[in-house]
């Protein structure tokens, strides 16, 4: 299960990646009319409608994404499929579908299906379509039928499976809908405490790759909560809206980095210089992107003492930016570039807050790191031994993606131990044959920041923002 949910968390990186630019539409747009929202001025409403076509339609971008994402060969086929799964499940699950097939009237449908285009349903069109594009792409029928044997046979079956999962679902969603938002509630009837919890929660759940399905009840309109999409469109509540996301700004602009500059600090002397090109370009990408995985694998497994703290200040700053308030979104993640775009947004508050909390917090993260690393001689980047310490001579700064490719193909133990490879935003994730022929100590002289491995089948390898261009060269050898 655990295996499945973190392909899912690696195949919305996709529909995700098409965020960015909504966001950088949108904050321009707020930008040229911060009062009128585009009522005032022509530009304005130009550049937020354009975003807003990316936001307003999320759930079909994870639809098709989701598809595209689980498939076996990353197919366009599957993305077909997953919308036209999401083309049937949405009419047939409707308000004014279900009051026709009930008899009664509108009003007195359950509410649950008044809320059935929703990213959590995308996520599940986009499973079906997947899952039918890897069981029938391979079809043949007869010669009679020959014509929608293979790929073209994938949509057909798509939706005979959507039809009977709509059926299910006719009885299953309106309770499933109920528990979310009780769920949703729950945390959000406990105010800035309750953002503080998820934001411990959020980040405890990294490791293991699932805080995409935590961060769905609050940034998505699963729940009711819809922080994300509210907070660009306006359509929130203006104190409370972009709570779910303004905590994670103090900390990945300025918390990560003061984490980075204690391990650098302490690191021994004879590696600090090969350490350093890690943890600086790892902190200037939490800070400037707001990317933080390959910064906080740094230290993940090497200190998970430190990544405890890391977790408990991201709830404190949760609560605490919750609490002034300030609030500020992002469409991406929390660095400066979202923080400058969501500036002028209709429910931003004090966001420049960010900046001396942050600033706090750059401190906090650098003391409490420095004292824990030095008190109890935590084995963080630059202080492994000394035999150790040649596993980062290749830098992943080089663009010689090909020869770092090439290293971790042969770590892996080449085509005959790889099943399958595919990457999310930062990680390659492979399914092997014998987890025994994987060799860690050649991985890492590419200088990538850890190797993990869920299970005896598969293995991560965090790379950084840099993975596609090895993922892309890998597979050249494969």
């Amino acid at each position: 299960m655990m295996k499945v949910l973190q392909k899912i968390g690696k195949s919305l990186m996709l529909p995700v990646a098409c965020l960015p630019i909504a966001a950088i539409f949108m904050g321009i747009g707020y930008w040229i009319d911060p009062v009128g929202w585009g009522s005032n001025n022509l530009w304005a409403a130009f550049f937020l409608k354009a975003g807003g076509a990316l936001i307003d339609n999320m759930p079909i971008l994870f639809a098709i994404g989701v598809a595209v994402g689980m498939s076996v060969d990353n197919d366009g086929t599957a993305g077909l499929a997953g919308l036209v799964s999401w083309l049937m499940l949405t009419t047939l699950l409707s308000t004014g579908a279900v009051s026709m097939f009930m008899g009664i009237p509108a009003g007195e449908v359950n509410a649950a299906f008044g809320k059935i285009q929703n990213q959590f349903i995308g996520i599940l069109c986009g499973l079906i379509g997947a899952t039918c594009y890897n069981k029938f792409k391979d079809t043949q029928l007869p010669d009679a039928l020959g014509f929608f044997s293979g790929k073209r046979s994938v949509a057909i079956v798509t939706g005979i499976v959507t039809v009977v999962m709509a059926g299910a679902m006719f009885f299953i969603w309106p309770y499933l809908y109920t528990a979310l938002v009780n769920f949703g509630k729950a945390i959000l009837s406990m105010g800035a405490i309750g953002a503080g919890i998820y934001g411990f929660l959020n980040r405890l759940l990294i490791p293991f790759g699932l805080h995409h399905a935590l961060n769905s009840v609050f940034w998505f309109d699963v729940a009711g909560i819809n922080d994300l999409v509210n907070f660009w469109s306006g359509h929130g509540t203006l104190g409370v809206t972009g709570m779910y996301m303004t905590g994670f700004f103090p900390i990945m602009m300025f918390g990560l980095p003061g984490a980075a500059l204690a391990m650098l600090v302490t690191a021994k002397s004879t590696q600090k210089k090969v350490v350093s090109s890690l943890l600086l370009s790892a902190a200037f990408a939490s800070f400037f992107t707001g990317v933080t995985e390959p910064l906080e694998f740094s230290f993940m497994f090497l200190a998970p003492v430190l990544y405890f703290v890391h977790a408990v200040f991201t709830g404190i700053s949760a609560t605490l930016m919750a609490y002034l308030p300030v609030r500020a979104g992002f469409n991406f993640s929390a660095g400066l570039v979202d923080l400058v775009l969501s500036g002028n947004a209709p429910m931003a508050q004090n966001p420049f807050m960010v900046v001396p909390v942050g600033v706090a917090f750059f401190f906090a993260y650098f003391f409490v790191f420095r004292w824990g690393i030095l008190q109890y001689d935590l084995k963080t980047p630059g202080r492994e031994p000394e035999d150790n310490a040649g596993d980062r001579a290749v830098s992943l700064s080089s663009s010689n993606y090909a020869s770092i490719a090439a290293t971790i193909f042969e770590g892996l133990g080449g085509t005959a131990n790889i099943k399958e490879l595919d990457n999310c935003i930062t990680r390659l994730r492979v399914e092997i044959k014998d987890y025994t022929a994987i060799d860690e100590k050649k991985i890492k002289s590419t200088g990538v920041p850890a190797v993990i491995r869920p299970s005896k089948t598969s293995v991560q390898i965090v790379v950084g923002t840099q993975v596609q261009h090895v993922a892309d060269e890998i597979k050249k050898l494969m």
